[in-house]
């Protein structure tokens, strides 16, 4: 590719010195597994994101299938999510025997549009799931509102969403559990799979724990059918020297996306929108436009990278036909699933690189459909 979608290794390579000597003194300390260095992760995650506990595990799937059961949701229970989204966060709670209810989004920021999720609540609903969709924080003062008022747990996942926040507060300190993944293509990266939840409730945590490890609390006594999902002490050593330099990164993925809009693509197709008081960290640089397939058979053979997600949005999903969602019956959804497609986006993504993307868009589509 001339400008490839992503570019992780033009970030790491200031700090490939540091992580090259922090995974050596891991190899030489002998401690692989729920180390000092996972406990170190573990307290100042949970310090910068501005809430009481950090627990690591093994990935952010698993994340989130344990900030669910540990938040007391299983087998019979509802949980409201989006649609419009990795295919994980509703397999998380199909997975502790629940059932996804899928409500529609809004138009602007790809997340659960509140008043949809008011209107998917039944005596079944147990907990609301919002997804930090490409970076941008959902609606979670209404979210928390909704569930204030039906006694529901507020589960953020918050994978894509490390540094974002909502009118001063960050992603992983508005629910009542929050996940991440540290998978290698995330604002917050590991090298390997690795994921983190947040909570301020000493109850939750003390349960994630228990159920990262086997269900137990000291290796002898079981007292539930848990998990072997544990972020080991190498990637834990790398996130502890990537972690000084996310907000910087960050900052990056946002002057790119100010220098798009600046570069005039706002003309050929719809940009990103920003929320009041949000802060959004670009995980993806998603636009949109009606002609879709032609912009992505052009960029593609121009050398742009870019990547269509969620194309076939959760409800359209084989594994969830059973559910009986009728054509149309999350309208926004679908909308997004037709028209989204990921550009370009790197906190060192240069001038000249952004300049040939909105060249070739323009050449693609003279007029913003």
């Amino acid at each position: 590719m001339t400008v490839p979608l992503m570019d992780p290794h033009s970030q790491y390579a200031a700090v490939r010195e540091q992580i090259a000597r922090a995974i050596g003194d891991v190899i030489d300390s002998g401690r692989f597994i729920l180390g000092p260095r996972v406990a170190e992760v573990e307290r100042v995650f949970a310090e910068q994101v501005g809430t009481a506990h950090g627990i690591g595990v093994a990935n952010g799937t698993d994340a989130l299938l344990i900030a669910l059961r540990a938040l007391g949701v299983g087998p019979g229970d509802e949980v409201i999510c989006p649609s419009f989204t990795f295919y994980a966060t509703a397999e998380s709670i199909a997975a502790v025997g629940a059932v996804p209810v899928f409500a529609d989004i809004e138009d602007e920021t790809y997340c659960l549009d509140p008043a949809a999720v008011e209107a998917a609540i039944t005596p079944r609903t147990r907990a609301v799931m919002p997804v930090h969709l490409f970076g941008h924080p959902a609606a979670m003062s209404a979210l928390r509102e909704i569930c204030v008022k039906h006694d529901l747990a507020l589960l953020e996942d918050a994978a894509q969403a490390y540094g974002a926040s909502l009118d001063g507060v960050r992603c992983g300190a508005l629910g009542d559990a929050a996940t991440f993944s540290f998978f290698p293509t995330k604002n917050l990266p590991c090298f390997g799979d690795g994921g983190l939840i947040t909570t301020p409730s000493a109850e939750v945590d003390r349960m994630c724990r228990v159920l990262r490890f086997h269900g137990s609390e000291d290796k002898r006594t079981f007292t539930h059918v848990g998990y072997n999902s544990r972020l080991d002490e190498l990637q834990a050593a790398i996130l502890l020297e990537l972690r000084p330099h996310v907000d910087a990164w960050n900052d990056g993925r946002i002057a790119v996306a100010a220098r798009y809009e600046e570069l005039g693509l706002g003309e050929h197709v719809v940009l990103p929108a920003v929320a009041a008081g949000a802060r959004h960290v670009y995980h993806l640089y998603i636009v949109r436009t009606q002609e879709r397939e032609r912009l992505v058979d052009g960029l593609t053979e121009a050398g742009i990278g870019n990547m269509v997600y969620y194309s076939t949005p959760l409800h359209r999903q084989p594994v969830f036909e059973h559910l009986g969602y009728p054509e149309g019956a999350l309208p926004v959804t679908e909308r997004c699933a037709r028209e989204c497609v990921a550009l370009p986006m790197s906190p060192t993504l240069g001038e000249a690189a952004q300049r040939e993307v909105v060249d070739a868009v323009t050449a693609l589509s003279p007029a913003r459909t």
